[in-house]
């Protein structure tokens, strides 16, 4: 899909954005810099030797342009009776020693947090873009999952084995859908159907998936900022169910053996599904037949009333947590989004509890009890995990007010249009303004409704406080 880019020019504006930002970083509620001890074991960290050489399979990695915490790389191919998947991730748990500098300061973290100017990892980058990342070339150690689907694309056998691999290929998401678009053979070439299939799986299951287009603060090549907005190309959506089949996997997994940590959400109540389909007919959009989830994915993303849809589909998506247990599968143990039980266990490089997750899923796969220091410690994710995911919230949050202030700032005192996306109150609303690209919270005229196309003034912007006010 086309994408939406607002520059900040050189000027005032865009040094006070710049102090502003700086000050955001520095006042981040989590540790910056890793410790000198840190910093020597992961020099030194080695994982143990694997069980299994696939050094010559082909992997592959498919990420955002410029990345280098690689933590999954694929190899598609088709089988007698459909296909086989082998996904590769980093083996972390491999690297990190329990009890060790490196995991002491992962557990202060949980997870990597991404700011306009860089971002700071979980891990120190010795591990998380070196030794540990997926890189094109060189031999890895990797926790490698092995799926067998049928031509339908259902999961019919899956193992997880320490593997020594080599990935031949570093993608991005936009040169490789410009690759699929034309054709192209090469790693890529069946994700597409693959991908396809495990949505009609998704639908199957009764899953949804929210596909609200990415709003993300990048930094320019002359210090400037800009805001990319843009929906999410199809290899993103393919490329994201292969990590949810292995989520899918590794949650059978641990409560099979009773042991284990699970990301659950629960499903809406009838409060929320009656408040959405209200929602949906004044938007001109009715949900009227069928599952949410199949309603979802039948939105036109050309349809400018999709995206107002999609936000007041939001609040079906709430409640999202984590669930650990040891020797008592809990009650509630589906995350409803997916329509399954899940388990976050393909980013272990940016995320804290995927480094449980695996460590039990390979103890279990071999037969063998979890490991005493992943069980030990299983009540401590949760709390972990909710802190770090507020605190990465907030950041996002923060920075994209502050740019968003730079962008609008040379508009103060004019008029601009905008789409209404959600009400917020008898006379207040959450809209969209087209270029810039922005969102933002303006009065309007009683009784108007989502999806109307709005005059706005401008009044004030603050940038250091990431601050703008909209008049109707």
């Amino acid at each position: 899909m086309p994408q939406r880019r607002s520059h900040v020019a050189p000027s005032a504006e865009q040094s006070e954005l710049a102090a502003a930002l700086a000050e955001l970083r520095a006042d981040i509620e989590s540790p910056t810099t890793f410790s000198p001890a840190a910093l020597a074991e992961a020099e030194s960290a080695t994982a143990p030797e694997p069980e299994l050489d696939l050094r010559d399979v082909p992997f592959a990695t498919l990420d955002p342009l410029g990345s280098m915490d690689l933590d999954q790389a694929f190899h598609l191919e088709r089988a007698s009776t459909g296909f086989q998947v082998r996904y590769a991730i980093a083996d972390v748990p491999g690297f990190v020693t329990p009890g060790g500098a490196v995991d002491a300061e992962a557990r202060q973290r949980g997870q990597t947090l991404y700011l306009a100017d860089g971002n700071i990892p979980l891990h120190p980058v010795a591990l998380s873009e070196g030794r540990a990342s997926l890189l094109p070339d060189v031999e890895r150690p990797a926790l490698v999952w092995t799926f067998s689907l049928d031509d339908a694309g259902a999961v019919t056998d899956f193992r997880l084995e320490r593997a020594l691999m080599k990935s031949r290929a570093k993608l991005d998401y936009a040169s490789a859908q410009a690759e699929m678009d034309r054709g192209d053979d090469g790693p890529l070439a069946l994700l597409g159907e693959i991908g396809a299939l495990r949505q009609a799986q998704e639908s199957e299951r009764g899953g949804a998936s929210l596909n609200l287009p990415d709003e993300e603060v990048v930094q320019r090549k002359d210090g400037t900022y800009d805001i990319e907005r843009r929906h999410p190309l199809p290899i993103e959506e393919w490329n994201a169910h292969l990590s949810l089949m292995t989520g899918m996997a590794a949650a059978e997994l641990m409560l099979g053996a009773k042991v284990g940590v699970l990301r659950t959400m629960p499903q809406p109540d009838e409060r929320a599904f009656d408040t959405f389909r209200r929602q949906t007919e004044a938007l001109g959009r009715p949900w009227t037949t069928g599952q949410y989830g199949e309603f979802l994915r039948g939105l036109d993303k050309a349809d400018p009333m999709t995206l107002p849809v999609l936000e007041a589909a939001a609040s079906l998506f709430r409640g999202a947590g984590y669930v650990t247990f040891d020797g008592q599968v809990p009650a509630d143990i589906e995350q409803a989004a997916i329509g399954a039980s899940y388990a976050h266990a393909t980013a272990p490089l940016r995320r804290l509890v995927d480094r449980w997750s695996l460590a039990i899923c390979l103890a279990v796969s071999k037969g063998d009890e979890a490991p005493e220091w992943a069980r030990s410690s299983l009540e401590t994710l949760p709390a972990l995990m909710q802190e770090s995911g507020q605190r990465a919230s907030r950041l996002n949050a923060d920075t994209l007010n502050r740019v968003e202030a730079a962008l609008l700032h040379p508009l103060v005192g004019t008029t601009v249009d905008a789409t209404v996306i959600e009400l917020r109150g008898d006379e207040r609303a959450a809209i969209q303004i087209a270029d810039p690209a922005v969102t933002a919270t303006a009065s309007v005229p009683t009784g108007t409704v989502p999806g109307t196309t709005v005059s706005v003034r401008l009044v004030r912007t603050n940038i250091a406080k990431g601050e703008v006010e909209f008049a109707a």
